[in-house]
């Protein structure tokens, strides 16, 4: 397993060895000790999520505030998903880890795409937060047009990031 840290703070990319022969693979998705060892933290997940999609389906931008704020570890099963920092497909099996005080969010690619992601605390609706998908100020290119995006009534209605009072402060150490 192979980590490698981003150029954007405590973002890291995950990539899993996949042994393959004519039987098909075998690849070893999730080891705690190594993913510790390499933060140097902590990190207990406590609940799996998986959705399927279509193409042009944008889930975002989500985060939830302390004391519920989340980390997530992305991977994308099947399918093809822009994810806000990176390129996710089911072929190469890299995973996305996206630390407490990140609004995360995808748009899928292509077809029956199939989106899994741990995190280690529980949904809870009243720190549920979110940022418009489209705020100019982040500058996301989602790939495909405005028109051939399918998102959820809510998604259509967060907020501009300058309109957001509920932010993370940074330097703040949300695992403690």
């Amino acid at each position: 397993m192979q980590f490698t840290r981003t150029k954007i703070l405590d973002v890291v990319i995950i990539e899993p060895k996949v042994y393959g022969d004519s039987r098909g693979y075998f690849v070893e998705i999730f080891r705690q000790d190594k993913l510790e060892e390499f933060l140097g933290y902590k990190i207990n997940f406590c609940q799996d999520n998986e959705s399927k999609s279509s193409k042009g389906v944008l889930r975002g931008l989500h985060y939830q505030l302390p004391p519920f704020a989340q980390t997530k570890l992305v991977r994308v099963i099947e399918g093809t998903v822009l994810d806000v920092a990176v390129e996710l497909t089911g072929e190469n099996k890299k995973q996305l880890l996206v630390p407490r005080g990140f609004a995360h969010g995808f748009v899928v690619l292509e077809e029956d795409t199939i989106f899994t992601y741990k995190v280690d605390n529980y949904y809870s609706p009243q720190n549920d937060r979110g940022i418009a998908f489209n705020d100019p100020s982040l500058n996301i290119d989602w790939i495909l047009n405005h028109d051939e995006l399918n998102l959820s009534d809510k998604d259509t209605k967060q907020p501009l990031l300058k309109d957001t009072n509920d932010l993370f402060e940074f330097g703040v150490d949300y695992y403690a």
